[in-house]
C-alpha cells in the first residue's frame, strides 16, 4: 500500500492532508476548552450549535464552491482555502464573546468545504490507476482514524505545559504547512469543454449524482454510514460514563476501538476489492453496523462494548472507503470537482440529521431504543441501497441516441449496436442527462 508514495505528488499532497488532520485535531480540542471557557455549563450548547455550523456550511457551501473551483486553478485554489483557514486559527484565541466562535466556525468550515472536495477531486487524476487510487483510498481513511486516536493524545501532552489557546498555534502551523506542501507540486486542473451558467455549475454535481443509479445506492449508503457513526459519536460518552460510570480514558478507550476496527477494514479493502465488487463490499459492510446496532440495544458491559465498536468500525470504513471509486467511475474529469462536491454536501446532510437524532432519543426514550432505531434507519437504507443500486453494474452500458445525427464524432466513441445505439464507459453528462432504461 505505501508504494504509492513514490509518486512525488501524491506523497506531498497524502503530507498535506495529514498534516492539516492534525491541526484540525487540534483544534477541535481547543474549541471544546474554549467554549467552556466563553460559556461554563453552557459550553454543551456552544458546542452543539457550531456542530450544526458545521454541518450547514459543509451542506450549503461545497456545490457554489465546487461551481468556482472548475474555472481556477486547483494548487492556487488549495492553497488559498489553506491560508483562509489559517487565518481563522489565528483569530479563534482572542475572541471574547460566544457569537464570535460561531462566525469563526463558520469561516473555517466553508474554506474547508471548499478544500476538501477539490482535494479529494485532485487524487484520481494524479493517480489514474484503479488499483493505486484504492490503495489511496485506503491510506485516506487511515489517516483519519490514525488523526482521531493521536491528535487527542498530543493535544493532552501539549496542555501540560501550555495553555489551550496554544494549541490553535498548533492548527495555524498545520494548515501552512499544508499549503506549503501543495505549492511545491503541479496539478492537473482539468476546464470543462464549454461555458455554463453559475447555477448550471451549481447543481451539475448533483444532477449527476442523482441520475447515477450507483450513486443513488451510495447516498442510502452515506445515511447508514451516519446512522451507526452518530451512535458512536454522540452517546459513547453517555453509555461508557453515564453507563458504566467509568472514567474519561474508558471512553477515549471505546473510541479508539471503533477506530481500530475502520483502521483494520481500511488495510483489508485493497486487496479484498480485487476479489468482490465494491456494492457488495459497501453493502455488507452496512449489514455488519446493523448487526451491530442492534447487538448494542443488548450490551451489558464495557468489554463487550469495545467488542462491538471494533465491529462497528469495520462495518463503517469498509461501506464508506470505496465510495470515491464510485465517484472516480461516474464522472469525466472535468465534472469531478462538482460531483465530489455533491458527495460531501448529501453524506453531510444525512450526519446533519443523525446527529441530532442520537442525541434526541438517547435523552427522551432510552439507549436501548436509541440503538434500535438508528439500526432501523441503517436497515431502511440497506434495504432502499440494494433497491436503488443493481447488482449488474456494468461500466459500459448500451444506450440510444435518437436524435444525434449520424455524423456525429460521439458515435465514434464505444462499438455501434445498431442504429441509433452504442455502447461505452456510461456517465451522466449534456450527451447522457439520463441513465438508459433499457439495453
Amino acid at each position: 500500500m505505501l508504494g504509492i508514495l513514490a509518486n512525488r505528488t501524491y506523497r506531498h499532497l497524502f503530507a498535506a492532508q495529514v498534516i492539516a488532520l492534525i491541526g484540525t485535531g487540534l483544534a477541535t480540542v481547543a474549541l471544546g476548552l474554549l467554549a467552556f471557557d466563553l460559556a461554563g455549563g453552557e459550553a454543551g450548547v456552544v458546542l452543539g450549535t457550531a456542530l450544526a455550523i458545521k454541518m450547514i456550511a459543509y451542506v450549503g457551501v461545497a456545490p457554489v464552491a465546487a461551481a468556482f473551483a472548475e474555472r481556477l486553478p486547483r494548487r492556487a485554489m488549495l492553497v488559498s482555502l489553506d491560508l483562509v483557514r489559517a487565518g481563522v486559527a489565528v483569530a479563534l484565541p482572542f475572541v471574547t464573546e460566544v457569537w464570535q466562535v460561531y462566525v469563526l466556525i463558520f469561516l473555517l468550515q466553508s474554506a474547508s468545504a471548499g478544500f476538501t472536495p477539490t482535494f479529494q477531486a485532485t487524487i484520481p487524476d494524479v493517480l489514474p490507476d484503479e488499483k493505486d487510487y484504492t490503495r489511496a483510498l485506503s491510506l485516506s481513511r487511515l489517516a483519519y482514524d490514525l488523526e482521531s486516536l493521536f491528535s487527542p493524545m498530543l493535544a493532552a501532552a501539549l496542555l501540560t505545559v501550555v495553555s489551550f489557546h496554544a494549541l490553535f498555534a498548533g492548527t495555524v502551523i498545520g494548515f501552512l504547512a499544508s499549503a506549503a506542501l501543495v505549492i511545491w507540486v503541479q496539478l492537473p486542473s482539468p476546464r470543462p469543454s464549454a461555458p455554463r451558467p453559475i447555477y448550471e455549475r451549481t447543481t451539475c454535481g448533483s444532477r449527476i449524482y442523482l441520475a447515477t443509479p450507483r450513486l443513488r445506492g451510495l447516498l442510502a449508503v452515506n445515511m447508514a454510514v451516519a446512522a451507526a457513526g452518530a451512535m458512536v459519536i454522540v452517546n459513547t460518552v453517555v453509555i461508557v460514563q453515564g453507563g458504566f460510570g467509568l472514567s474519561q480514558r474508558a471512553t477515549a478507550l471505546a473510541l479508539a476501538a471503533f477506530g481500530g476496527g475502520s483502521m483494520i477494514a481500511a488495510l483489508a479493502l485493497p486487496r479484498l476489492l480485487e476479489a468482490i465488487s465494491d456494492r457488495a463490499a459497501m453493502l455488507a459492510g452496512v449489514l455488519l453496523m446493523i448487526l451491530g446496532l442492534v447487538t448494542g440495544s443488548v450490551v451489558s458491559g464495557y468489554q463487550v462494548l469495545l467488542l462491538l465498536w471494533f465491529v462497528l468500525g469495520l462495518g463503517y470504513s469498509a461501506a464508506q472507503t470505496p465510495s470515491g471509486r464510485l465517484l472516480r467511475r461516474s464522472s469525466h474529469a472535468e465534472d469531478r470537482p462538482a460531483l465530489f462536491a455533491a458527495q460531501f454536501a448529501l453524506s453531510h446532510a444525512c450526519w446533519l440529521v443523525t446527529y441530532p437524532l442520537a442525541g434526541w432519543l438517547g435523552a427522551s426514550v432510552g439507549l436501548t431504543a436509541t440503538f434500535l432505531n438508528l439500526a432501523a434507519v441503517a436497515a431502511a437504507a440497506l434495504v432502499a441501497a440494494a433497491l436503488v443500486w443493481p447488482a449488474s453494474d456494468p461500466e459500459v452500458v448500451e444506450h440510444r441516441h435518437s436524435g444525434l445525427p449520424e455524423d456525429d464524432p460521439h458515435w465514434a466513441k464505444g462499438s455501434r449496436r445498431g442504429e441509433h445505439r452504442h455502447a461505452h464507459a456510461f456517465v451522466i453528462d449534456d450527451l447522457h442527462p439520463q441513465w438508459p432504461r433499457e439495453p
